[in-house]
């Protein structure tokens, strides 16, 4: 029988490193799944002088959940391919958190705002407490949990160190280059365009300075999450739907 020759030091250490899929597959089924409410949203349209059904009219209330499920098991699938480094420099995690909240909501308090009641509504729900309930921990599971590790994957883990060179795994995560620090929060920007272009711009921008200075892909995931959870209590209360 023939001997195979031991992997060399090189080998195996590639080996470790995570895959260009594993990284870019879950956020691409989310902005997928995005596409895909698009579509049945506009069916609905189109149909709108026969009978439509509610899953039909609402797609969201379905697609969302599904999207979460779906995007979540695959990060679970590749969990060993991610290097989060833990969650370096705590703190200043915790009070970027809050900073980009606060960025994100300062527009509804000028006078000149119009409010975003429009959106992802659970009260529909409201005379069925277990559909309710499911709805709401539902769309939670998503806001706090699938997209903060989807999009700092991607966006931080992926696409900023990518930017740098195209070998990216050879690239050190929070690496500082300015077209890769300014290209990715400007990406960020346009996949939150409408009325959140601008505060989304400077949001890109802090998450970017954050994992260059924690070199931390778990600090800019909890930052992110932190935002994200405070803001889902946030439209809780005030009924603010369109920033779901």
């Amino acid at each position: 029988m023939e001997m195979s020759e031991p992997a060399s030091k090189q080998q195996i250490a590639d080996a470790s490193k995570p895959s260009t899929l594993a990284m870019v597959l879950p956020f691409g089924l989310f902005m997928g799944f995005l596409a895909l409410n698009g579509l049945v949203t506009k069916l609905a349209i189109d149909l709108s002088g026969d009978t439509v059904p509610f899953w039909l009219s609402y797609p969201e209330y379905w697609i969302y959940p599904l999207q979460a499920l779906v995007c979540g098991g695959v990060m679970i699938y590749c969990w060993r391919q991610y290097d989060f480094n833990g969650i370096q420099r705590p703190l200043g995690t915790v009070l970027m958190g809050l900073l980009v909240l606060a960025i994100w909501i300062a527009p509804q308090f000028f006078p000149e705002s119009e409010g975003r009641p429009e959106g992802f509504d659970p009260t529909l729900f409201e005379n069925d407490p277990a559909l309710y309930w499911a709805t709401v921990g539902m769309r939670f599971l998503r806001l706090v949990v699938v997209v903060p590790f989807l999009e700092e994957i991607f966006w931080r883990g992926f696409l900023m160190r990518y930017m740098v060179n195209e070998q990216w795994r050879g690239v050190a995560f929070g690496t500082y280059r300015p077209l890769a620090f300014l290209g990715v929060a400007l990406l960020f920007a346009l996949a939150h365009a409408g009325p959140d272009f601008w505060v989304a711009l400077i949001t890109g921008l802090l998450y970017n300075a954050l994992a260059c200075w924690t070199r931390s892909l778990g600090a800019c995931v909890l930052a992110h999450a932190i935002t994200n959870l405070i803001l889902g209590i946030y439209i809780m209360q005030t009924g603010q739907w369109g920033f779901w």
